[in-house]
C-alpha cells in the first residue's frame, strides 16, 4: 500500500493575507460604567471582541463583576448557559490604553456620569474623541452614547468628522432592543449605512433621528414624568396606581416612575434643565417633585431610594 502524502491543511485555506476581515468583528467600548457595560455585553453576546477602556485597573476589575452579575442574572433565570457566559467574557478584555484599540471597526464612547452635576462633561468626551482619532484608521468610526450632547460639537474640532455619530441605547429600560442613531452635521452617508448594519448584527431595531437634544426616547419621557409628577401632586392617584396604569393599561413594561428610578433623578434634573435651556418650553422644567427628590439625594435604585425604596438587591419594598 503505497503512503498517503502528508501534507498541512493550511495549504489549502487562505492565507491571513487572503481573508476578508467582518466588519465589526472587533469594537472598543471607552468607559465600562452601568452603559458601557451593557453595551460590551450586547456586543459579545453577537460574537463580537470587545475591548474597553478604564482609567484603572481596579476599573477594569469593577467592570467585569458588573458584567459578569449580568450574566448571571441571564443564567439564573434560563435565559443563558454557563458555557455560553464563558464564551461570551472570553469575548472581552479590558485596558486601560488607547493604543489597545488599534484594529477596532467602531468605538463608543460611554463615559460616566459624574456624581455631583449629574451630566457627563463635554470637555473630556472630545479629549475622548481625539485620542481615538490618533490610535483609529481613518475608515473606523466613533461614536458617544449621546441623549442630550449634539455629536457635531463633539467632532467638530476632528481631521476625519465625517466617520463620527451618535447612538443611543435605552439601558434604563430592560430588553428595549431600539437604538436611535444620530447624523451629526458631518456624518457621512457611509457612516450612517454602517452603524445601521451594527444594529442588524446585534439584533435591534433603529430609528433615524436628527441632531437633536433630547432625541426621541428623553423628550417623550420627560414630559411623561413631568405630567404623572402633577398627577400624584395633585392628589389624583399615587406613584403606585400611576405605574400600574401604564403596566397593565397601556402595556409598558415598568412604569415611568420606575423608570425614572432606574435612569436616576440625579441624572434626570439636569437633563431636564438642558432641555428647557435648549427648547425654553416650561414643559421641560423639572416638577417640584422631582426637584424635592433631588435635593434630598434620594436618586433611585443607586441609593435605594426615589419614588420607590429598594431592598439590597433592587427589588420594589411594598
Amino acid at each position: 500500500m503505497s503512503q498517503l502524502p502528508n501534507e498541512p491543511i493550511e495549504n489549502y485555506g487562505l492565507s491571513h493575507k487572503d481573508r476578508k476581515r467582518t466588519l465589526f468583528s472587533r469594537i472598543g467600548v471607552v468607559g465600562c460604567g452601568k452603559d458601557g457595560s451593557i453595551i460590551a455585553t450586547i456586543a459579545a453576546s453577537r460574537g463580537m471582541e470587545v475591548v474597553f477602556l478604564e482609567p484603572t485597573e481596579e476599573g477594569i476589575s469593577n467592570a467585569y463583576s458588573r458584567i459578569e452579575k449580568k450574566l448571571d442574572a441571564r443564567v439564573m433565570n434560563w435565559g443563558l448557559t454557563n458555557s455560553e457566559k464563558k464564551a461570551i467574557l472570553s469575548r472581552i478584555r479590558g485596558t486601560v490604553n488607547y493604543s489597545d484599540f488599534v484594529g477596532c471597526d467602531f468605538v463608543i464612547e460611554t463615559i460616566r456620569y459624574d456624581d455631583h452635576t449629574g451630566i457627563r462633561s463635554i470637555d473630556r468626551r472630545k479629549e475622548v474623541f481625539k485620542k481615538l482619532e490618533g490610535v483609529l484608521n481613518s475608515e473606523a468610526i466613533i461614536a458617544s452614547n449621546v441623549s442630550t450632547i449634539v455629536v457635531t460639537e463633539l467632532s467638530n474640532e476632528l481631521e476625519h468628522p465625517e466617520r463620527c455619530i451618535g447612538v443611543h441605547f435605552l439601558t434604563n429600560v430592560p430588553d428595549s432592543h431600539v437604538l436611535e442613531i444620530v447624523r451629526g452635521l458631518y456624518t457621512s452617508e457611509n457612516t450612517f449605512e454602517k452603524v445601521c448594519r451594527f444594529a442588524e448584527l446585534i439584533n435591534y431595531d433603529f430609528i433615524s433621528v436628527s441632531e437633536s437634544v433630547g432625541l426621541v426616547s428623553l423628550r417623550m419621557f420627560l414630559i411623561m414624568l413631568n405630567e404623572a409628577c402633577s398627577i400624584v401632586m395633585e392628589g389624583i392617584s399615587t406613584v403606585a396606581d400611576v405605574d400600574k396604569v401604564l403596566t397593565v393599561g397601556f402595556g409598558h413594561r415598568q412604569g415611568v416612575f420606575r423608570t425614572a428610578d432606574q435612569l436616576g433623578i440625579e441624572k434626570i434634573v439636569p437633563l431636564m434643565e438642558n432641555l428647557f435651556n435648549e427648547y425654553g418650553n416650561i414643559k421641560y422644567k423639572a416638577s417640584p417633585l422631582l426637584l424635592r427628590l433631588y435635593r434630598a439625594k434620594h436618586y433611585g435604585i443607586r441609593n435605594a431610594k426615589g419614588f420607590y425604596q429598594y431592598d439590597e438587591n433592587g427589588k420594589i419594598i411594598q
